[in-house]
């Protein structure tokens, strides 16, 4: 999922680099606004050809619309791209950045000098849809003030030094489908209505935090297309991730819930008659927890399922034959009574 994103931004830099000629000059207090980014930055080589005698909507890393909305000759720039530069230190400057009024996209990657926390201003911002600040240096807590920016439709704060709990406040951008804040040092449990209003597709990871508690109730009502939520602390019952029915979860293509500590009956989980897995799904990885029971036979005949990981937990009973025929042995190792002819040996018992 992120890997798709950060390619659409760059296909889009390279989109706007391409048609600079054709586009109109830029309004003068977007070109403010950016200058002031500039100096917060120290004028990091990034910015070297962020200079007036050029028009800012043809300056790397912007993107401006093809006016400013009524009528006039000016562009407004809705997207700022600053990425790949150890050069460039300080904070993110919130007040210089929520002078572009029309912004749509912000986009700080791999910035890993850029400190402090997530400006406050940047809630001035109303029509921002995507708002990404990736391999930084940022810290402090995720602020409860994005739960204020009703367009934002992608969050994503991941590989920071991020602490506290993840607001509640996140549940109510009501357009807000994709949500990143994997590799940070977040605490406390999982807001019930996260993703709540994302429609027929959502996409979390909250990977490798230190969250703890249950996965919400409210999640079985979520049409997640991508969940991760490995290497944390969370417990109890996670099938209610995967529906009460073929039908029921028809997005759900990946699904990483590894190392945790989650207990329930993969035989007999949410709807009492074995984990739900639907044909779409290509990636499911389970491993180090606490789950029982036995594996469904359903898992045999999922042919699009290329990644399937049960190791180190506590399951009984026979492996699916197509199942045990497909995997290595290590996707069954270490539980207590699996047993079974896999590819590459025999399944039985601990191993």
């Amino acid at each position: 999922m992120r890997a798709i994103h950060i390619l659409a931004v760059l296909l889009l830099l390279a989109a706007g680099a391409a048609a600079g000629a054709e586009k109109k000059a830029c309004h003068g207090g977007d070109e403010a606004a950016l200058l002031a980014v500039k100096a917060a930055f120290s004028n990091a080589s990034s910015f070297v050809s962020w200079t007036p005698d050029i028009p800012c909507c043809h300056w790397p890393g912007i993107d401006c619309s093809d006016d400013d909305g009524s009528g006039g000759t000016t562009g407004r720039v809705v997207s700022l791209a600053i990425l790949r530069d150890d050069g460039i230190t300080g904070v993110v400057p919130g007040d210089a950045i929520a002078g572009l009024t029309r912004l749509q996209i912000l986009f700080l990657f791999k910035l890993p000098r850029v400190s402090g926390a997530i400006p406050a201003a940047l809630v001035r911002l109303s029509g921002l849809k995507e708002l990404t600040i990736s391999r930084t240096g940022v810290s402090g807590p995720v602020p409860s003030f994005l739960g204020a920016l009703k367009a934002l439709e992608s969050l994503d704060l991941s590989f920071n030094a991020l602490t506290g709990a993840i607001p509640a406040s996140l549940g109510a951008p009501p357009r807000l489908i994709s949500v990143d804040l994997s590799r940070n040092r977040l605490t406390g449990r999982i807001p019930p209505l996260l993703l709540s209003k994302a429609g027929p597709q959502a996409f979390l990871s909250l990977s490798h935090n230190n969250l703890s508690g249950g996965i919400p109730v409210e999640f079985a009502a979520v049409n997640f297309e991508q969940i991760d939520l490995s290497r944390n602390q969370l417990t109890g019952d996670a099938s209610l991730l995967f529906g009460r029915g073929d039908d029921d979860k028809p997005v759900l293509d990946s699904a990483d819930l590894s190392r945790n500590a989650l207990s329930f009956n993969m035989s007999l989980s949410f709807n009492m008659s074995g984990l739900r897995l639907t044909r779409r799904l290509d990636s499911l990885d389970l491993s180090h927890n606490m789950i029982y029971g036995g594996i469904p036979a359903v898992v045999a005949n999922l042919t699009n399922l290329q990644v399937f990981n049960v190791s180190y937990n506590r399951l009984c009973g026979a492996v699916p034959v197509g199942a045990a025929a497909r995997y290595d042995l290590y996707s069954f190792a270490h539980n207590k009574c699996l047993c079974g002819q896999g590819r590459a040996g025999l399944i039985r018992g601990p191993v």
